[in-house]
């Protein structure tokens, strides 16, 4: 697989994570910085590092299941691997502008 081909995908798994949200927040959890890796393999495995805003949320399962089934939802994705970590923690810094204003903390 070219990097192109890896590149392209990654920005497709990009889209797909934009449509994945925390129930209790109005905002992508791509956007809101909770995405720390993405690593497209050359057998078109996916492995994804996130994280959630606090260790114990309620909807880790639910969220974790819906970012697995849409990013494995893509043509070009063969399986994907969500590692949660909580290394480093997340902070309100790791949002983006759109989500900072969104949430009004800008």
């Amino acid at each position: 697989m070219t990097i192109t081909e890896k590149t392209n995908i990654e920005s497709s798994i990009v889209d797909v994570l934009k449509t994945v949200f925390d129930p209790e927040i109005p905002v992508n959890i791509y956007d809101l910085g909770m995405i720390y890796n993405i690593d497209v393999k050359d057998d078109g495995s996916v492995d994804i590092d996130m994280t959630f805003t606090a260790p114990s949320c309620p909807a880790a399962d639910f969220i974790l299941e819906d970012v697995r089934t849409k990013v494995e939802s893509l043509e070009a994705v063969r399986s994907a691997n969500i590692n949660l970590v909580f290394e480093p923690a997340w902070d309100q810094s790791m949002m983006t502008e759109e989500a900072r204003v969104e949430l009004g903390f800008d």
